[in-house]
């Protein structure tokens, strides 16, 4: 087991990992191992590898083992790695929970099977998950309804909450969400056991979600750095030395948002900065063209210049 197991006082910034990958699409573990040096020097709290931006979707089950077990030898004690288990097989994901678990893991990240239709049903299959992960695992629920189809209402997340202890955090996602923030971090206020809240989406509306009393960030971006400061300078109460460096990365912050492309740029990004070999993401994926690049070009010095002004 970890000792740094995930529990409700989680803040900061949680990296979504990228997986990269070689050229021929094979597992690049050299690149793994310097993209947790990266996060690592950069000042993340923890790392959070297969999810979503994670391209889990698209690797065997002995692939995403193989990855747990290299990132987990890197990171160490370091930093707490949450694990991305969510599967539409529930014997699946509660064998990978454990697995990680025993390889050092501090916790898995768990999102609602696509589509549920009702809340009663969205509840009856978490309680099944906790029945199955039993009383030892911390779960992160991942609220993204743009992915799954499936929404929680926060009368429900809290529901869950007081049902089940293994719930321990929120990766907040939905959008428009911020009033969503708002009531979860009222309900524990008003006595509901406290959950951390981090926020995803890759950090689009980080200042916002910071203000309405999430803990920190759960996503990925190219310039973990920034999310890092922005976190840190607003839980020490200066909001708008925060929100002014934000924005000026906002440029990339945005372009690297793009649904089923941002991944690509925030890949070649990680390349250009020396941390993996290849931008390849897996196919079936997108590819950058020679204009894509050079707007990526422009974007950075746009950024390198807005940072320097401050």
């Amino acid at each position: 087991m970890s000792p740094n197991k995930l529990d409700e006082t989680a803040r900061g910034v949680f990296i979504i990992c990228a997986t990269p990958f070689l050229e021929n699409g094979e597992v690049d573990f050299e690149s793994a191992d310097r993209l947790v040096d990266f996060y690592i020097e950069k000042g993340v709290s923890g790392i959070t590898i297969l999810g979503i931006m994670g391209e889990a979707q698209k690797m065997a089950p002995e692939e995403s083992v193989a990855f747990l077990e290299r990132i987990m030898n890197r990171a160490g004690s370091a930093v707490p790695v949450v694990v991305g288990v969510s599967d539409a097989g529930l014997d699946n994901l509660a064998r990978l929970s454990k697995i990680s678990m025993d390889k050092g893991a501090a916790g898995v990240m768990i999102a609602p099977l696509a589509g549920l239709a009702t809340e009663e049903k969205v509840y009856n299959y978490f309680s099944q998950v906790f029945d199955a992960l039993g009383d030892d695992i911390p779960v992160c629920y991942q609220d993204y309804p743009q992915s799954t189809r499936t929404e929680i209402s926060v009368s429900l997340f809290n529901r869950m909450v007081a049902d089940f202890e293994q719930l321990v955090m929120l990766k907040h996602e939905e959008c428009p969400g911020l009033s969503k923030v708002s009531r979860v971090r009222q309900g524990s206020d008003e006595g509901l056991r406290r959950v951390s809240i981090l926020c995803g989406n890759g950090g689009l509306y980080l200042p916002q979600e910071l203000a309405r009393g999430a803990d920190g960030a759960m996503t990925g971006f190219a310039f973990p750095e920034m999310l890092v400061a922005v976190v840190a300078l607003h839980q020490a109460g200066e909001q708008d030395r925060a929100e002014d460096l934000f924005d000026a990365y906002l440029p990339l912050v945005r372009h690297e948002q793009q649904p089923g492309f941002g991944l690509a740029l925030r890949k070649e990004t990680l390349h250009r900065r020396g941390i993996i070999s290849s931008p390849t993401v897996r196919a079936p994926g997108p590819s950058l063209s020679a204009t894509d690049k050079d707007e990526l070009t422009r974007l950075i010095s746009r950024v390198e210049r807005n940072i320097e002004a401050l």
